[in-house]
């Protein structure tokens, strides 16, 4: 058995992502929440591996497999362009387990409005620092803009709570159990921009097909963003749309009416099956590495690609999480 080849392109996911299935595979593998068990030796080992092999320094007895595991590891837990470790629980890896416990809350305790406050300002809380962590490029953002934009999104969010619940509150108990729904839906439409408005400002990275940076555009980051925020959204429906359903059902059972403490378990579970697939699914509807024709680009950043290189008709972002 030989020494592992260097021509492995570890700078792209293993799976062709060109494909929806290519990149649901890839997401399965990027959001598995085993990974968040993995210890900080285990992540630094990884991060060896991956910047050994990318350096061209090979361990002795490496395999393709165990090298795909290390950049998927090292994926997990660091930035992909600022390199540095993201705080535990905005690791794409956290989103099933905490998004589970969130929205199992939200959808068990949206009758009363203090509940309704605490259980939206942790979710919005809680997408702060998943947006800001997973956010695209490495232009730095100052804990001023930082602290604007988490007051500005988690009121947003906790207004449109109580906006939508206090017009629903003559309605049925069914319809009345979407408002958390639609509370989020409106809260990632604030959240996301908000916390990712330096690239709105500055723009993000933008490179050619080899990698090599061409510029920042603020159109690419627009792009990016919306395309972020159409997941996400989409990411919550089955979560949050499924799970009230059958709990209306159930709770008029008397298996339910006699045991009301499992409504709460219950709901939980629900919502955590139905993120187990929404969560990999809904992230590979857009390519993590987008792109955008040079013509959407601004007019310098355009001036400037085509005086470098006139054949470049197309650039890529990373578009973030």
């Amino acid at each position: 058995m030989g020494e592992l080849p260097l021509d492995i392109n570890i700078q792209e996911p293993r799976w062709d992502q060109s494909t929806f299935l290519g990149r649901a595979r890839h997401f399965f593998t990027v959001t598995d929440p085993r990974n968040l068990l993995l210890s900080g030796a285990q992540l630094e080992a990884s991060r060896n591996i991956v910047q050994n092999y990318r350096a061209g320094v090979v361990a002795p007895g490496l395999t393709e497999d165990q090298l795909w595991t290390a950049k998927y590891v090292y994926d997990s837990a660091f930035h992909p362009d600022t390199g540095e470790k993201v705080v535990l629980i905005g690791r794409m890896s956290a989103q099933v387990p905490m998004n589970m416990i969130i929205t199992g809350c939200m959808l068990n305790f949206y009758r009363k409005t203090p509940t309704v406050v605490f259980w939206q300002w942790v979710n919005q809380s809680f997408n702060a620092i998943v947006n800001y962590s997973n956010r695209s490029g490495d232009a730095p953002i100052t804990v001023r803009q930082l602290g604007t934009a988490y007051v500005s999104a988690t009121t947003g969010a906790v207004a449109t709570a109580l906006g939508l619940k206090s017009l629903t509150k003559h309605l049925s108990t069914l319809v009345g159990r979407f408002v958390p729904f639609a509370a989020v839906a409106a809260a990632n439409c604030i959240n996301i921009p908000l916390m990712r408005q330096r690239e709105l400002q500055v723009g993000i990275p933008v490179t050619d097909e080899e990698g090599q940076r061409l510029g920042h555009s603020v159109a690419a980051a627009k792009q990016g963003i919306f395309q972020v925020v159409i997941s996400r959204i989409c990411m919550a429906i089955p979560a949050m749309a499924i799970p009230p359903v059958i709990m209306d059902s159930l709770e008029k059972k008397d298996f339910l009416k006699r045991r009301p403490w499992l409504g709460a378990p219950l709901q939980v579970g629900l919502v955590g099956f139905c993120l187990v697939f929404a969560t990999p699914l809904c992230c590979a509807l857009f390519p993590q590495r987008s792109s955008i024709h040079v013509s959407r680009l601004e007019p310098d950043l355009r001036a400037q690609i085509r005086e470098q290189n006139s054949s470049v008709e197309v650039v890529f972002y990373n578009k973030g999480l």
